[in-house]
């Protein structure tokens, strides 16, 4: 479950994650994740991805819900085989932990859906350098 894939109404999410040191400072309970997002839209109608919604959850069980507009500043649209690819970061205050959740993306025309994010692990202790 370290990297995580999900397909919704032809819209295919893959998320790899990876633990970054550089940013961490464990001694003071700061572990930082990297992951990288690609969406690709293997329909056959344009998407737009409008706004994300994120469900984190460290090893403590403290969880935390991120929403808001696009992604990185973004709002792109997939034209059918396109695709978009973004990475962000995540800090948490245990080293290790999961996160899921969806898009909110729009068919050309109007109508909506939320395309799954599956969920995948943030861990120091696989870390693959």
């Amino acid at each position: 479950m370290f990297s995580s894939e999900a397909v919704t109404r032809g819209v295919r999410i893959l998320v790899e994650p990876q633990y970054d040191p550089t940013r961490s400072q464990p001694q003071e309970s700061l572990w930082f994740f990297l992951y990288t997002v690609t969406i690709r839209n293997e329909s056959l109608e344009t998407v737009q991805l409008i706004s994300r919604h994120w469900v984190i959850t460290d090893e403590a069980n403290h969880v935390e819900e991120v929403k808001g507009p696009g992604v990185v500043g973004e709002q792109p649209i997939l034209a059918p085989n396109e695709s978009f690819r973004y990475t962000s970061g995540c800090p948490l205050k245990t080293p290790m932990g999961t996160m899921h959740g969806s898009y909110q993306m729009q068919v050309r025309g109007g109508e909506a859906f939320d395309a799954e994010i599956a969920p995948f692990t943030l861990s120091e202790l696989y870390t693959v350098n």
